[in-house]
């Protein structure tokens, strides 16, 4: 099965190609006949009511800094095509929203991967509060006093934005930390959304778990250690990956989650558990599938394709 494949995702030059699932979702649809074409999201339009995007076919190369070639431009309509990958990292803003909804116009006749219906009304840190018993205890707001009474009941807390990614922003404090007052000033000019405060989880120097669902079964996973100054782990940030088995806890979780997963149709998902609980479920470009077949885990690239392939026949 020969499908037609666009690829919506950050400039393509400037991926780190070790690290990107997308790209990794690239090498695996171009080894099995897929035509692959490329474009940003600045290049998506709607004219009377059809969804087209100014792309370009491209093929891949495992090779960092020759990575790519580029054909010519040309504007396609996205509902001639078989499949949307939706990869373009957050910030999860009204930009990326605006694209769900255009993207929303063509699905499911154009399989978009994740349904961006679902990717819209999913964050990746709100969505995970639909399972509160699984997760450690967390406050979603900005205001002060609500923030200074889970600390005083809490003792160490981490304070994080709402809609941002890969570890940026994140910040641990303490009981009496003198530096909450000005981070809290922080906060409030830089965001202005509420934000996320979780009680800390010192195990997290063991390591931050990285679990990936394919249609809401387990595929894999990898364990990603800070570095010893730092509490983020995530490997954007300097954080080790490791090899790791899932812990009956674990697959626990996984089981809770993965039938709401299917059920929205989010095919590719990551979740971060750290010490047994849960702590984000990603559904906008989730990370990982390379690191982990690279250290001796699953092809989960190859897994997603076989899901979306089954998809495109009607099964």
């Amino acid at each position: 099965m020969a499908l037609s494949v666009a690829v919506q995702m950050d400039p393509i030059q400037s991926i780190r190609i070790a690290g990107d699932s997308g790209f990794g979702l690239m090498l695996e649809a171009q080894a099995r006949g897929h035509q692959l074409f490329y474009y940003t999201p600045d290049k998506l339009s709607m004219r009377d009511g059809k969804v087209s995007a100014r792309m370009q076919p491209v093929t891949v190369r495992d090779i960092a800094g020759d990575h790519f070639t580029l054909g010519e431009a040309a504007r396609r309509e996205l509902a001639t095509l078989d499949v949307v990958l939706l990869r373009q990292d957050p910030p999860f803003d009204l930009n990326y929203i605006t694209t769900t909804h255009l993207l929303e116009r063509i699905h499911p006749k154009t399989l978009v991967v994740n349904d961006p219906f679902h990717v819209r009304n999913a964050p990746e840190k709100t969505f995970v509060t639909e399972f509160p018993d699984l997760m450690p205890p967390t406050l979603i707001t900005r205001d002060r006093e609500e923030i200074e009474d889970f600390r005083r009941e809490h003792g160490e807390i981490v304070m994080k934005p709402l809609y941002g990614h890969g570890g940026a922003g994140v910040f641990k404090v303490g009981k009496d930390d003198p530096n909450f007052g000005s981070l809290f000033d922080l906060f409030s000019t830089l965001f202005r959304e509420a934000w996320v405060v979780q009680r800390f989880l010192p195990a997290v120097v063991k390591g931050d778990k990285r679990i990936i669902l394919v249609d809401g079964a387990f595929a894999g996973a990898i364990n990603r250690v800070p570095q010893a100054d730092d509490i983020r782990s995530n490997m954007v940030r300097g954080g080790a990956a490791e090899a790791t088995e899932l812990t009956a806890r674990e697959r626990e979780i996984c089981e809770r989650i993965g039938p709401e997963l299917k059920r929205r149709g989010l095919i590719l998902v990551g979740i971060d558990v750290i010490d047994g609980l849960l702590t984000e479920i990603n559904v906008t470009a989730p990370t990982g599938l390379r690191v982990i077949k690279r250290t001796g885990g699953p092809d989960i690239a190859a897994m997603i394709w076989d899901c979306i392939e089954e998809k495109r026949r009607g099964g």
